[in-house]
């Protein structure tokens, strides 16, 4: 008993080790590198959705990108998490349980203050938050949670 005991300890800890294929790599950023994202050329539209794992619209919202992206061939959608980019084991575990599949940066520039106005004039700083950035290089932001409908009117605005 006590052998099989420890055997399946065993395996639990070798299973636990394995990455999961749902959840996708979370990348640590600088602000610089994300400015480098945004600038690259790219023919599709670009969303770049700004969020946390504590931010109750922000996760509620994120389906719905997830979804809009999966159903569009022109859209490109990368989350831009705001967590502690310490950690970013929790924002990979949060991507996993909720079965985010799209691109996830977590961007460790914690002085907002010296970024947020880059990003978007119209920006406050609160979350979520939005940039869209059409193939030509044109931005459109957006602060605040978007439902399904108000999401595609905007990439529809921006083809």
């Amino acid at each position: 008993m006590f052998i099989l005991f420890h055997i399946v300890f065993l395996l639990g800890v070798a299973v636990s080790a394995v990455p999961s294929a749902i959840a996708p790599p979370v990348k640590v950023i600088s602000f610089a590198e994300f400015e480098q994202l945004v600038e690259n050329p790219s023919d599709k539209i670009r969303v770049y959705n700004f969020w946390a794992t504590w931010c109750a619209p922000c996760v509620k919202e994120m389906p719905v990108f997830e979804k809009v992206s999966a159903e569009d061939g022109t859209v490109a959608l990368i989350f831009i998490s705001m967590d502690d980019g310490r950690r970013p084991e929790r924002v990979s575990a949060f991507m996993e349980r909720k079965g985010i599949k799209s691109d996830v940066y977590l961007l460790d520039d914690v002085d907002y203050n010296s970024w947020i106005n880059k990003v978007s004039e119209k920006w406050s700083g609160a979350i979520p938050a939005t940039l869209f950035v059409t193939p030509n290089g044109k931005r459109l932001f957006h602060e605040g949670e978007m439902d399904e409908q108000e999401l595609k009117a905007i990439i529809s605005r921006l083809k």
